[in-house]
């Protein structure tokens, strides 16, 4: 374990320095009361027709979540679980038939003689991995606190008050999709159902009082004159990731009673201090100071603030933003479990936008490009494993498909495409996304560079890069001019569709590029290795337009109605024909910089006003970050928080996650950058972040790194590594080489750049 990621530092500190050996320590601490990784509200969530997605606060374990909304005389929590789906193979592709992901129960604890509440306040406290409500009622003070721990494999809900007996109410468990039942035993609820797919499903909620009286009846607990409540959750499915038994496991009636169970032997603070353990684990390793807010800002509720901070730099809400990126991905994206999907695995709908399904022309990209910088590399797996999971079927329904021949008419014999959209067994829906596939092996690669896990690589990600490369093998159109295209593909979602869309152009070059160097890495295949770096340098590059922009198209389109597109007027939602500048690689500032200006022009022209998403201000900020655009970067933060629900989970509208996601790993991109076979120290720093600190971003080659800054320059950087290596870290345009050995740290001044020259 190296010093400067895994260092655990206390959350009420909010600044800090390296110090000899790459430790950080404090500089400055904040007042008690203003904790800047807590969002906070001074009223319950808001239902709009029912539908709390937007207000409630999330608390989950990578498998199961609830949705709080902190109602005084009534608590609702909406409680999920991650594998609740319907649908099934749909052969057809027919997106209305693809099933969608489900809302499981509703958690209902209804208060006596409750009156106007004083002083209340509903929380998430980013640090703990907990959520709270409190006020005062008749004079007495009323706490609730929720948290989701994945060890334990339960969520835990504890109701106190300071004055003895003041609890008296219900606790009934709803299913969400009203085709169970539930049932009240003794001091337990116990929901079960089936979906018409034939998956099982099991919701428990088990009642624990301190004093008082507690009785069941009509599939409803009471309780009365409690000192305190302990409610321990537990759900489950049958689904199992195995195609062979057409995704259907065993009932999960077992498994949640045994969890509930062993929980229901420990205390709340037991419970409590082996969720904070494994959840620091993960949500510990970075830290982030951007600088200070003002005392106004932080006296906001958030609701409030993130509508300022759009107006207005709130340092420390920024801050915040990046963190609940880390915090909503270790909630619902946890190994064994599912990967998050369109709404994390959060969801109140049983007919959610979208499905709240896996979209492969960005979203599900997206949610994960934050978590190898980010430092949650082991959140990655959940997405592996559900694209092997799929495979199987993925591979029967391409080779049956008329959509996906080849060039010459054969049907698809190697490889495997997807659509647009898919579910958790097998299924697809909406039309072909056909370079999806190479995107998905794009995250393969990166999971190795990351962290240098060469049996990983061979094992896992190799054989499933090599299996892509060889279904565009198949695939790819020759110009006239001997040049390669991806025929007939499309730019999502804009324009017409049709050959050498530079979207699909750019994954393909990126797919080819990173499977030349797993090759290399691994020292196999080499004849195939070179058929494909030849294939990658015959690829058809994008052009520059009359305009001096990038190329959306190999040549400026028209619409069918004759209108331009791609245009300075163009402000089109998405920037697919940047992918090559982020996340992929091919144009960047040190090799490519005509075609970088090129696409700067081309993000600019698209601009922040008309078609732009949440999730679009997340990737023009790292596109801009990969430009070394800062100031414009932190402005599309700014945006990003006009475009979010008040609990910050963002709205397209209506809500979805990829842009939670997508904007923790654009910050990420403006302090650190690693695409260039380098590591780039401050690449992006706005102007308003003129002091600050990070510890524990990850760079490519297996590094950790560490970061302070004052008056907008470098004071120290720290950089580990665990395997050791040598790369070279870049800071204003200069250049140092370091060589560590395994678990050595090196920290590095300002002054070990005087004495080189500046790039260029």
């Amino acid at each position: 374990m190296n010093n400067i990621a895994h260092l655990l530092i206390p959350v009420s500190i909010a600044c800090f320095t390296l110090v000899a050996g790459g430790f950080l320590s404090s500089t400055r601490a904040l007042p008690a009361t203003s904790n800047p990784l807590t969002l906070w509200y001074d009223k319950p969530a808001a239902s709009q027709k029912q539908t709390y997605i937007n207000e409630a606060l999330p608390i989950g374990n990578g498998k199961s979540g609830a949705l709080i909304t902190g109602g005084v005389g009534e608590e609702l929590l909406r409680l999920n679980e991650i594998s609740l789906w319907t649908g099934d193979l749909n052969p057809k592709g027919v997106y209305e038939t693809m099933g969608e992901y489900q809302a499981l129960a509703d958690l209902i604890i209804r208060l006596s003689s409750v009156n106007t509440p004083q002083n209340y306040r509903r929380d998430l406290n980013l640090a703990t991995g907990q959520a709270s409500v409190s006020y005062t009622s008749d004079g007495v003070n009323y706490r609730r606190e929720y948290f989701a721990s994945h060890e334990a494999g339960i969520m835990v809900v504890r109701l106190t008050a300071d004055l003895p007996a003041s609890y008296s109410g219900t606790v009934s468990l709803q299913d969400r999709r009203k085709g169970g039942f539930t049932q009240a035993l003794n001091n337990l609820l116990l929901m079960k159902g089936t979906l018409p797919n034939g998956m099982k499903y099991e919701g428990e909620v088990l009642a624990i009082p301190d004093g008082g009286l507690v009785t069941a009846h009509d599939g409803v607990i009471d309780f009365k004159g409690c000192n305190s409540l302990l409610l321990l959750v537990g759900t489950g499915t049958s689904y199992i990731m195995d195609s062979t038994r057409k995704f259907q496991g065993e009932d999960p009636h077992d498994a949640v009673s045994a969890g509930i169970n062993a929980a229901s032997k420990q205390s709340f603070e037991e419970l409590r201090a082996v969720h904070f353990k494994d959840y620091q684990a993960l949500f510990g390793r970075v830290v982030l100071d951007l600088g200070s807010s003002t005392p106004e800002q932080r006296a906001m509720p958030t609701d409030k603030r993130r509508l300022a901070a759009a107006q207005v730099t709130d340092p420390e809400l920024q801050q915040l933003l990046f963190q609940y990126g880390r915090y909503l991905m270790i909630s619902c994206s946890r190994p064994g479990g599912l990967p998050a999907n369109l709404q994390g695995l959060w969801n109140d709908s049983n007919n959610p936008p979208w499905h709240s399904d896996y979209h492969a022309n960005i979203n599900i990209q997206m949610n994960y490009w934050p978590v190898e910088v980010a430092n949650l590399s082991e959140c990655h797996m959940t997405f592996f494993d559900l694209v092997e999971s799929q495979l199987p079927c993925w591979r029967e329904t391409s080779k049956d498909s008329g959509d996906l021949k080849t060039p010459e008419g054969r049907p698809a014999t190697r490889g495997w495409a997807i659509r647009t959209s898919h579910n958790i067994t097998g299924g697809m829906g909406w039309k072909w996304d056909k370079t999806a596939n190479a995107w998905y092996a794009s995250h393969f690669w990166e999971h190795y560079a990351f962290g240098n896990d060469r049996e990983y690589l061979r094992r896992r990600a190799y054989p499933l890069m090599k299996e892509v490369c060889e279904y565009w093998q198949d695939h790819l159109k020759a110009l006239p001019d001997g040049r390669l295209v991806v025929p007939h593909c499309w730019s999502p979602e804009h324009g017409p569709s049709e050959d050498g869309v530079s979207y699909s152009q750019e994954i393909v070059w990126d797919l080819f590029n990173n499977t030349v160097q797993a090759a290399d890495t691994l020292g196999v295949d080499k004849e195939f290795r070179d058929r494909i770096a030849t294939m990658r340098d015959t690829l058809f590059v994008p052009g520059i337009g009359s305009w001096g922009q990038l190329l959306e198209w190999m040549a400026e389109k028209r619409d069918p109605k004759d209108k331009p597109l791609d245009t300075p007027e163009d402000h089109h939602r998405h920037t697919s024909h940047l992918f090559a500048v982020y996340p992929g690689s091919q144009i960047n500032l040190l090799k490519t910089p005509e075609l970088a200006k090129a696409a700067e022009i081309s993000l600019k022209a698209r601009g922040d006003l008309g078609d732009v998403r949440e999730w679009s201000f997340a990737w023009r900020c790292a596109l801009y970050a990969r430009l070394h655009q800062g100031d414009l970067a932190e402005s599309q933060i700014r945006g990003f928080f006009g475009k979010t629900c008040p609990n910050l989970f963002g709205n397209c509208p209506p809500m979805q996650m990829d842009g939670n996601f997508g904007i923790t790993a654009a910050i990420s991109e403006m302090l650190l950058q690693s695409h260039e076979g380098n590591i780039v120290l401050l690449p992006a720093l706005p102007s308003v972040w003129s002091a600050g600190s990070m510890n524990g971003l990850r760079a490519r080659g297996g590094f950790e790194v560490a970061i302070t800054w004052r008056e907008g320059l470098l004071s120290e950087a720290g950089i580990s590594s665990k395997l050791g290596g040598k790369t070279s870290v870049v800071w204003n345009g200069r250049s140092v080489t370091i060589d560590l050995k395994a678990g050595e740290n090196r920290v590095i001044k300002p002054s070990d750049f005087s004495s080189v020259p500046k790039a260029g």
